[in-house]
């Protein structure tokens, strides 16, 4: 078996596999259509049609939650926090939760091209503290932004950016 006939195999196989990514593509979005939170955090960006399908079925009911804290410690994107008397240390993030939600977080950061609130803080961070805090630092933004639109709907601090 030659280079070009394993070549071929391979682009054949890379077809098929790419026909299943778009028929489940398609079932995911024909499921979140009327979903009014999946629409409205895909208004932040960074966050397509993956992400916030992502973000939709790992967080589930919002409502459980009371603040966007809340979601953010679940998703374990808050610093340790150890104190005895007097000393209080703070750690690493605690990463406790959801890995996939932290993931597309964290990515949802990464895939951020268009500039906006968040990029600002993340170079801010990052110029201080390193690439690795601040990326976690402008997930847990993030998720701040996709607690609201999945509450309400609607993300407002965005809506009324774009209107301006």
């Amino acid at each position: 078996m030659g280079y070009s006939s394993r070549l071929e195999s391979l682009r054949k196989l890379i077809r098929v596999y790419d026909r299943e990514v778009t028929a489940v593509d398609r079932r995911i979005a024909a499921q979140l259509a009327n979903h009014a939170g999946y629409r409205a955090i895909q208004a932040i960006n960074g966050v397509g049609p993956v992400l916030a399908a992502v973000f939709v079925t790992e967080i589930g009911d919002v409502t459980r939650f009371s603040s966007p804290d809340k979601l953010a410690s679940w998703a374990g994107m808050t610093p340790r926090h150890r104190e005895s008397d007097t000393k209080v240390r703070r750690g690493s993030i605690t990463k406790q939760g959801s890995r996939l939600v932290r993931w597309a977080a964290v990515e949802a950061v990464g895939k951020n091209h268009s500039g906006g609130d968040i990029k600002l803080a993340y170079h801010r961070i990052a110029d201080r503290r390193g690439r690795n805090i601040a990326r976690v630092a402008a997930g847990r933004r993030i998720l701040t932004l996709v607690y609201y639109g999945l509450r309400d709907g609607e993300i407002r601090c965005l809506a009324h950016a774009g209107r301006e």
